[in-house]
């Protein structure tokens, strides 16, 4: 069986790449590439396993990271130019220069992008029909976003928890014939968060199960929370992640 998936919520190979950045606190300017590349890497492990239709293009990125990552680690080399002063003159040029110039400009597009939408919300909320009197019909509820967890920290928690499961023992491809799909997976784990009082540990959602199920765990916890029914929580940056789920809001008939 196949999973071939194809979600919005991944957005490229920069964005991955961006995301990276943020989450590693690294300095846009000096990018330390074996570790920026190693992390790449991991999530492209974890994407492998998801078999996502976008995968190429992130294949061609972690080949540029791992060229430019190989540069750095060759001699620099003397330069026999000097100015005015005696001074020797470096022309060596940084591999990462080109690499970083493409984040600066994705950044820039990206947070123009964000800006628009917010405020394209604003001006949507903006009437021209005069107030109405809406106590009749209870109080509305806001929802806070927050910060949000988005797709590549459920990634990179996914590729975590694989690689953890290799450490107690290998795990089987094999398919059984009691396949399950998507949807009879959003139900069980619906039903486990609600035993639980609400919420539970995103880890214990894959305590078993052979590849293929894990697959299917995985997307069924992205469908949950694109339809809002669940919500993903991290106290702190590299901390568990936590299932919550979603109050019922108040019906207004």
């Amino acid at each position: 069986m196949s999973y071939n998936v194809k979600l919005e919520a991944f957005e490229g190979p920069l964005d991955l790449l961006l995301h990276l950045i943020n989450r590693l606190e690294i300095d846009i300017y000096d990018i330390p590439m074996a570790q920026l590349t190693n992390q790449y890497i991991e999530h492209l492990h974890a994407m492998r396993v998801l078999e996502l239709d976008e995968l190429s293009e992130y294949l061609v990125l972690a080949a540029t990271l791992i060229e430019i990552k190989s540069k750095m680690l060759l001699p620099i080399h003397e330069s026999d130019v000097y100015d005015d002063d005696g001074q020797e003159l470096d022309f060596e040029e940084d591999p990462r220069d080109e690499l970083i110039a493409r984040i600066l400009e994705y950044k820039k597009y990206k947070e123009a992008a964000v800006q628009l939408k917010e405020a394209a919300e604003e001006r949507s909320v903006h009437y021209t029909k005069p107030p109405s009197e809406m106590e009749a019909f209870g109080v509305i509820p806001v929802k806070d976003t927050g910060d949000e967890l988005n797709a590549f920290d459920l990634i990179g928690a996914f590729q975590r928890m694989l690689q953890r499961k290799r450490l107690k023992a290998p795990m089987s491809a094999s398919i059984a014939n009691n396949e399950i799909s998507v949807s009879e997976k959003m139900d069980e784990i619906m039903k486990r968060v609600e035993r639980n009082g609400g919420t539970c540990d995103f880890d214990e959602l894959f305590d078993e199960g052979d590849v293929s199920e894990l697959v299917v765990t995985f997307l069924s916890i992205l469908e949950l929370m694109k339809r809002s029914d669940i919500t993903v929580e991290q106290l702190g940056n590299f901390d568990r992640l936590l299932i919550r789920m979603q109050m019922e809001e108040p019906s207004y008939e």
